[in-house]
């Protein structure tokens, strides 16, 4: 009987997500940085400023960045065409806003970083290492919102099994053996 009641229990407090997860259009959102040939665009950063410390061109590591993503999956290929585009637009003289119109939203942090150096004559490295260090500290921060969300929606179903057992394992053997001692005694 007790475990009947401790099974109902476990599929009522399981019930809302396992609706969720049914619902219809229910998905999922993609995550960047994960399976499927997504980008990590710290990790591009990265790569455009170490080309560009070694004394590439910002088209040329453009390019050569969009040559790379090109083989690695559908996702990153459509964001190697991007970067190709936008270097081949760049060395042939389009203006910055021109080279880069239809950015997908991933490669912004890499375009917002590359602008100064590009517009203005400014250092890329210490932008890149910065826009880098800032996609990184997001990450980290959802990472940690999604962990803490994830404590407090365990609570109730971690509730809902270990106290009806605590007080059937604990409780209750307690009270019986002192209610039968003071009406047995």
């Amino acid at each position: 009987m007790t475990d009947v009641v401790v099974i109902v229990l476990a599929l009522v407090a399981a019930a809302p997500w396992v609706l969720r997860r049914r619902r219809p259009g229910h998905r999922r959102p993609a995550r960047a940085g994960r399976g499927g040939g997504a980008v990590d665009v710290a990790v591009l950063l990265d790569l455009a400023g170490a080309a560009l410390e070694a004394g590439a061109s910002v088209p040329g590591t453009l390019e050569a960045l969009g040559r790379a993503l090109g083989a690695a999956g559908e996702v990153a290929g459509s964001h190697g065409t991007v970067l190709r585009r936008a270097g081949g637009a760049l060395r042939l003289g389009a203006p910055w806003d021109e080279a880069w119109a239809g950015v997908p939203p991933a490669l912004v942090p890499l375009a917002d970083a590359l602008e100064p150096a590009w517009v203005e004559g400014s250092a890329p490295g210490p932008l890149l290492r910065h826009a880098a260090a800032s996609v990184r500290a997001g990450r980290h921060r959802r990472a940690q919102v999604a962990a803490a969300r994830m404590a407090v929606r365990l609570v109730l179903p971690l509730g809902l099994c270990f106290l009806p057992a605590f007080v059937l394992l604990g409780v209750v053997p307690v009270v019986a053996a002192a209610g039968g001692g003071l009406l047995g005694g």
